[in-house]
């Protein structure tokens, strides 16, 4: 029996709580969320009424807001805490860390003030103590679809091989099917610009545009993202894979996407302030796109559309305004 520590009582972390009780392996599974009364009620209703209502938290899973017990002696620590987070979670976290313990990234975006992947944030945090081994979970994946037991697939992304097939074999259920990826890079950020891509195919249908629009935004990002994921080494396979193409595909036509939320309430004429205000939950596609446009300065790639989505979202432009000024670029062969 492994002791699992999930970091972060959201949607995600909620989602995979209920996810993880139900794989073929028995699990101890700990629940760290930061508010106590939050935690209070998972632990009195058996349930997540603020993140992920309606679904039932088995007794195998408990709920605290008390860092240093939910951390003592965890085997395997699973970060699912908003991306501008991370880093001063994880540093509370330090001193209770285990040194034999496995880590594993869930969350999808960049921090926004360095533009590191999650799983550099957590390698720089944790090697103040010791080195740790590190992987990554993602891939198209709602949460109350998986908890529910919707069948899934996702990506576990390590460079060590051995861990990988580990936290495979610790993570797969009857409805929960884990593909091992030795690109930890690609599947990143994959994860990350998936997000800004679901901004502007919401904003897309927000503006009343049709099937032909969606479709060549959709196929145009996912050649965006796979080029600043090359130019940055990652390989061209993974964005055709569960945590590139399968992803996107989820976030932009899929109803329950934050990210596609922001984006269609853009379209229909809202302001961002007026959106994020009514939201429980991150869209994580907001605060990524000026990290990803960054990374692409250094590397000297266009990002035509992330350019247009950090121009709606932080600069005023207007969603129509947006994509007239993606149609106009110049013509070129594809």
């Amino acid at each position: 029996m492994s002791r699992i520590t999930i970091l972060g009582g959201g949607s995600w972390g909620t989602g995979l709580a209920v996810v993880l009780s139900n794989s073929r392996r028995k699990h101890e599974i700990r629940l760290w969320v930061r508010a106590a009364s939050l935690a209070d009620s998972i632990e009195r209703d058996r349930e997540n009424k603020k993140y992920l209502p309606g679904i039932p938290i088995p007794p195998c899973v408990k709920a605290s807001s008390d860092l240093e017990n939910s951390l003592r002696d965890a085997q395997i620590v699973l970060a699912a805490i908003p991306s501008a987070h991370t880093r001063s979670i994880l540093a509370l976290a330090l001193p209770h860390l285990s040194r034999g313990a496995a880590f594993v990234s869930a969350t999808k975006g960049l921090e926004p003030a360095t533009h590191l992947r999650m799983s550099e944030v957590l390698s720089q945090v944790i090697n103040a103590r010791f080195v740790p081994s590190l992987a990554v979970l993602s891939g198209p994946s709602f949460a109350a679809e998986a908890a529910q037991g919707h069948p899934s697939a996702v990506v576990l992304a390590s460079a060590d091989s051995a861990l990988a097939a580990f936290l495979q074999e610790e993570f797969s259920g009857p409805t929960f099917r884990l593909y091992t990826n030795d690109d930890v890079l690609g599947v990143e950020l994959a994860g990350a610009m998936k997000n800004v891509m679901a901004i502007a195919a919401g904003a897309c249908q927000g503006l009343g545009l049709g099937a032909n629009s969606l479709a060549a935004l959709i196929t145009r990002g996912l050649a965006e993202m796979a080029r600043l994921a090359v130019a940055l080494g990652g390989k061209p396979e993974t964005l055709s894979g569960l945590a590139g193409m399968g992803d996107l595909i989820l976030t932009c036509y899929g109803a329950q996407s934050r990210n596609r939320r922001v984006g269609f309430e853009l379209g229909q004429g809202r302001s961002l302030q007026q959106i994020l205000a009514a939201m429980t939950m991150v869209a994580e596609g907001v605060g990524t796109t000026a990290a990803l446009l960054a990374l692409a300065k250094e590397n000297h790639l266009e990002l035509p559309i992330t350019q247009q989505v950090h121009s709606i979202l932080h600069l005023g432009n207007s969603p129509r305004e947006a994509i007239r000024a993606i149609m106009e670029r110049p013509l070129k062969s594809e």
